[in-house]
């Protein structure tokens, strides 16, 4: 029975160590949960994508093929993105976008079309320690470019869990996709565009490292450079 109960605790507490991202905040206010966020397969496991190659790690809706509202944001301001719990795991975090070429709500965002707009990398200092400024946080924040250009985007936000990424495959991705309609914008080129998945292979350094020992020395975040407009 003691195995038993310890087995039982062991998997709560790996449970409540994961997380999702239901939630935008628009105007300082957060929307419902799964309201402007596309519900994802884990709503309920909370586990995470694995495989940067497979379908889900675009938006992670393969089971539940869900779609949002789209709320709207005005070009320079801000936008958050939060998660049901504090982002638990160390890791880094990036935040891409899409614009849709029509309505986002029937867009699957797939192509040569993501750009990022926000990143949190680590922290290091030659070799003595590593840090993460975008673990233990119940949200992250950002701007939408003021140049970006009017129009429906996909906001896709990924905090990517170096926990256990020492193998290949072992970097815990926790994804959602909001719909967001940008008012207000500008005439920026954002850019470069890559696809997801594709922007990935998982053998980046920054995917497949351990974060322990040796500690890095350096750290190189994956994806893209942030366009800011």
């Amino acid at each position: 029975m003691r195995l038993l109960y310890s087995t039982i605790l062991s998997l709560g507490a790996i449970a409540s160590a994961h997380y999702t991202f239901p939630n935008l905040i628009v105007n300082g206010i957060t929307t419902a949960d799964w309201v402007n966020v596309r519900k994802t397969n884990n709503f309920n496991t909370q586990a995470p994508v694995t495989d940067v190659k497979s379908a889900d790690f675009r938006c992670y809706t393969s089971e539940t093929q869900a779609t949002a509202s789209t709320i709207n944001v005005a070009a320079g301001s801000q936008l958050g993105i939060k998660s049901n719990g504090n982002i638990y795991h160390p890791g880094v975090i990036n935040v891409y976008m899409a614009k849709a070429p029509g309505n986002v709500s029937t867009w699957d965002g797939s192509g040569n079309v993501w750009f990022k707009v926000y990143q949190i990398s680590a922290v290091t200092d030659g070799g003595n320690t590593i840090t993460f400024p975008g673990s233990n946080i119940p949200s992250i924040s950002f701007t939408i470019p003021k140049n970006l250009p009017s129009g429906q985007y996909l906001v896709r936000v990924e905090q990517i869990a170096l926990h256990s990424a020492s193998t290949y495959g072992g970097a815990q991705f926790y994804i959602s996709c909001g719909q967001i309609n940008v008012t207000g914008g500008g005439s920026g080129n954002p850019g470069p565009l890559v696809a997801i998945p594709g922007v990935y292979t998982g053998n980046e350094p920054g995917i497949l490292i351990n974060i322990y020992w040796p500690i890095p020395t350096t750290y190189v975040q994956p994806g893209p450079a942030v366009w800011s407009g």
